[in-house]
């Protein structure tokens, strides 16, 4: 695995919404403290359980267009009606102080990491069937059932993107998940590669 010429290494995560990508990034970055979380810019109004800058820095769009036009965002992208962002500023600084940063993002956001950054490691989160992804949708209760349909149909395409990563984990049992990050972290992760035969029949299983 590369690291970035500071030492640091940086870590880029992407998944369908409900895959349970950000329960495990806050696993991973509880269990190893010198890992250092960029907090994502939004557009979107915050939910009753998310506090600024601890979950997301919450920006008018006025203010995120200043951010990107001064080249501020290390990519950005519009989901679902709002724009979500990357600090370039904020992972530079944790890189260069040979600390590894992990990125919580979505596929459009990865593929613009990887070219500003292509020494980064590219993982996605994956439910372990569609069925399992729509019971969570509906078990977090902070969307309206049209907005859950949206989000499954959009999940759908999402997990089309999976080959474009260097790993995938499929988040069915948590400690498993986890497991299966930490051999990545620590240099590992032939068995999430997406060049593993296995994996990839076990992901064509879930994607269709």
């Amino acid at each position: 695995m590369s690291s970035n010429k500071s030492g640091g290494k940086l870590f880029v995560f992407a998944a369908p919404s409900g895959a349970g990508k950000t329960t495990l990034v806050h696993a991973m970055v509880r269990k190893h403290p010198k890992l250092r979380f960029s907090i994502s810019y939004t557009t979107r109004e915050p939910r009753i359980n998310e506090a600024n800058e601890v979950d997301y820095i919450f920006v008018s769009e006025d203010e995120f267009m200043r951010l990107r036009d001064e080249g501020e965002l290390l990519e950005y992208a519009r989901v679902f009606d709002n724009y979500y962002a990357t600090s370039r500023r904020q992972v530079e600084k944790h890189l260069a102080n040979n600390r590894s940063v992990v990125l919580e993002i979505d596929w459009q956001g990865a593929q613009q990491v990887r070219k500003s950054m292509p020494e980064c490691v590219t993982i996605f989160i994956l439910p372990p069937s569609t069925t399992e992804l729509e019971r969570r949708l509906r078990n977090r209760r902070t969307d309206k059932p049209e907005i859950i349909e949206r989000r499954l149909r959009d999940a759908r395409s999402d997990m089309a993107h999976w080959t474009e990563f260097d790993h995938v984990i499929i988040n069915d049992k948590l400690d498993d998940a986890v497991a299966a990050l930490e051999d990545i972290l620590q240099g590992g992760g032939e068995a999430s590669s997406t060049r593993n035969p296995e994996l990839r029949q076990a992901v064509q299983r879930i994607v269709g």
